[in-house]
């Protein structure tokens, strides 16, 4: 009898050839499986094989960062505090990366082609709604109602400056001076580059006494004898911060007085900055409340230095004059080497 006159036959030898074949493969696979294994392993003292050796990278230990001080303080938004003391200041306050002119104006300068490409992104749509829920679930009165803690005082300056290859950035910011000659914004780095400057923030009449009590002729006299002594390294620096449109508008009608107040020699470090300052700048230097006022200490590089908030205290005080000499002595001393 043929196979060819048996199809039925042929297929079924041919199956269980494929089936032979397979099975002949599988176990000379797992024939010289076994073979690589025997070889990886290692026999012990009582002819045991032992495990196969494995090296296992160990992993990297995390750095441990301390908590910031910041991060219990009271602020515009989120929950409400019911009870906060200030920390000292145990790390570096301020931007990640340098400053740079042009940022933070807060002035649109997309294109055409981009505005219309965000008008039809629903994602930035998104993006947007949540950031004006935000900004309208946030309470008028709240930071008004943080001044019962300590007099709005966020945290206590640091004892003794901040050391400059571990410190932060002052950020850059966009506004208007007092110069009558030149009424156009220009940015505050250039004002700060250079130089090392005790720069004063707020927002208001109440937060500009409370930096005073850190800078002023009367309260700290030292600081303005050594400032005074060293006029062509060291200055002073404002910066008013005013989003809103009918202060703002109320600061220009009496900017004569503020003129007068500060000297001519000062016009041109007087900033009225309207916008550009977003929650990321306020949480990175720690300005949480609008109506506390701030004090840093920049050096050259604009590395923030050293901060105090609220009102000052007698150690603040002395901090800060330490703060100024000590830059003073590094400014000299980079100089001569």
């Amino acid at each position: 009898m043929s196979l060819a006159a048996r199809p039925r036959l042929l297929c079924l030898l041919c199956q269980s050839r494929a089936f032979s074949t397979s099975y002949r493969l599988l176990a000379e696979q797992g024939a010289s499986a076994r073979k690589a294994t025997t070889t990886n392993t290692q026999t012990t003292k009582t002819g045991t094989p032992a495990p196969p050796t494995t090296t296992t990278p160990t992993p990297a230990q995390p750095k441990i960062i301390p908590d910031s001080p910041l991060a219990d303080a009271p602020r515009a938004y989120g929950k409400r505090v019911e009870e906060f003391t200030p920390k000292p200041l145990g790390r570096p306050i301020g931007m990640p990366q340098p400053p740079r002119p042009g940022e933070n104006t807060g002035i649109d300068r997309r294109t055409l082609k981009q505005r219309r490409d965000d008008l039809v992104n629903y994602e930035k749509h998104l993006q947007r709604r949540e950031e004006l829920k935000a900004k309208m679930s946030r309470p008028y009165f709240r930071d008004w109602g943080n001044l019962k803690f300590h007099k709005g005082k966020t945290f206590i300056a640091p004892p003794r400056p901040f050391k400059g290859d571990l410190s932060l950035f002052f950020p850059n910011l966009y506004g208007r001076t007092l110069l009558k000659s030149d009424r156009s914004p220009r940015d505050t780095t250039p004002a700060l580059q250079g130089k090392i400057s005790v720069v004063s923030v707020f927002s208001s009449v109440w937060a500009e006494n409370q930096a005073k009590t850190f800078v002023s002729k009367e309260s700290n006299p030292e600081l303005e004898s050594v400032l005074e002594q060293n006029k062509d390294v060291a200055q002073r620096v404002w910066i008013n911060i005013e989003e809103n449109t009918l202060k703002a508008w109320l600061i220009k009608l009496f900017m004569g007085g503020i003129r007068s107040r500060i000297g001519e020699s000062n016009w041109d470090r007087y900033f009225v900055v309207r916008r550009g300052v977003s929650d990321e700048i306020r949480e990175r230097v720690g300005l949480l409340n609008s109506s506390v006022g701030y004090v840093y200490l920049v050096d050259s590089n604009c590395r923030i230095r050293w901060a105090g908030s609220g009102p000052s205290e007698d150690h603040e005080r002395e901090g800060l004059v330490k703060g100024v000499q000590r830059l003073l002595e590094e400014e000299k001393n980079s100089k001569q080497s």
